[in-house]
């Protein structure tokens, strides 16, 4: 095989083309078109909830959601430290400080068990972060939610689909957001949605992405708060009008993939994959892999090197917020001990994940791992 297989690449299988050029016609291209409605509601009836807004990244609507709950300077919000810088930054815009746990070394999420620990009069909310497709534990974060009466705001970025018991995620907290970048498996290049079943929420995140214009009545200049413009256009939307056509195969393709690494690779020691925990459906998203060194012979960098020289590119996983400069400058308190999410960061790398990756490329990836094995 001689084709670059990069790390993961956008699959535009259905009407995009055809939704976009409609979007043109009708000279609507910004904000105000009848794609971003729809998009809306289809997102929103997908995720199992009442409401839905668009924004432009997945960022802003973690920044929204948060402002939404009303996270406000001098407040805690606790969040894995195992997690893209993403996932804490929007917590620091509100003057707000990002608190981080360790990952439970299973499932890579948030370690549930050392939540409670990190709680203190300041906290305001709990952000779980699925990662990579898996949903969190919820169930004991539920209860220790309710027990010390915070809020939880979800970082949905990379579980379009994935489920709890279920319960899509989406639907696990009081306010979610999503990403729909170019790697996601519903994408508009760029863009976000925040999703939640509470009607106060959703209108504090309207309110606040668009400048804060009255939602009703005359739309004057007059500006009674400070707010963002977090709009999403309607061309963005017309993509995303046609890929949520095509989610529930997107989502299977996945899936499929992953089990397919998984039975290639079977036998290789010292290369493990995220599972599928009971009650839970995992779409993953990326096909994240752990090398342990010692078993299978060499390190992840020297892995990476070797399927960059046979075409295939990977990339490493998320460096832990503790490890994070920008975040030690903003006064976060990085000195505790996170072994799993530092063992995950040193030893974890993305094999190829595309919806759209063939089956005969996944075969030959697997055939060069085992190769390189073979040969240290």
């Amino acid at each position: 095989m001689n084709d670059f297989i990069q790390v993961c690449e956008p699959l535009l299988a259905g009407k995009e083309e055809e939704y976009v050029l409609d979007a043109v016609k009708t000279g609507w291209i910004s904000a105000q078109g009848s794609y971003v409605n729809m998009f809306e509601d289809e997102f929103a009836k997908f995720c199992g909830v009442k409401y839905s807004t668009t924004v432009s990244n997945g960022t802003n609507a973690i920044h929204l959601g948060l402002k939404a709950l009303n996270v406000s300077p001098g407040d805690e919000v606790i969040m894995p430290d195992f997690t893209m810088i993403c996932s804490a930054l929007p917590i620091c815009y509100l003057g707000a400080k990002p608190i981080f746990v360790d990952a439970e070394p299973e499932t890579w999420n948030i370690d549930p068990v050392k939540i409670e620990e990190k709680i203190t009069k300041k906290t305001k909310a709990i952000m779980v972060v699925h990662i990579y497709g898996h949903p969190c534990d919820m169930k004991t974060i539920w209860e220790i939610a309710k027990k010390h009466e915070l809020k939880i705001i979800e970082d949905a970025a990379e579980t379009h689909g994935a489920e709890y018991y279920g319960k899509k995620c989406g639907d696990l907290g009081d306010i979610a957001a999503f990403s729909f970048f170019a790697n996601k498996v519903v994408t508009t290049g760029e863009g976000g949605m925040v999703v939640t079943n509470s009607k106060d929420l959703i209108d504090r995140a309207k309110y606040y992405k668009d400048l804060c214009f009255p939602l009703s009545g005359e739309r004057t200049y007059f500006h009674q708060d400070i707010g963002f413009q977090y709009r999403l256009s309607n061309l963005q939307a017309a993509i995303g009008v046609a890929q949520m056509e095509k989610i529930d195969d997107y989502i299977e393709m996945r899936i499929n993939n992953n089990a397919l690494y998984k039975k290639y690779l079977n036998d290789v020691g010292g290369i493990s994959f995220q599972p599928e925990k009971k009650g839970c459906k995992n779409i993953y998203w990326m096909n994240a892999a752990v090398v342990d060194p010692i078993k299978y012979g060499v390190s992840r960098d020297i892995l990476m090197e070797k399927l960059l020289e046979r075409g295939i590119q990977t990339r490493k996983f998320f460096v832990p917020m503790h490890k994070q400069p920008a975040l030690k400058k903003y006064g976060c308190d990085c000195n505790g001990s996170f072994p799993v999410s530092s063992w995950l960061s040193d030893n974890g790398l993305y094999l190829p994940s595309g919806s759209g990756l063939k089956a005969s490329e996944i075969e030959y990836i697997c055939e060069v791992i085992r190769e390189i094995q073979k040969k240290n």
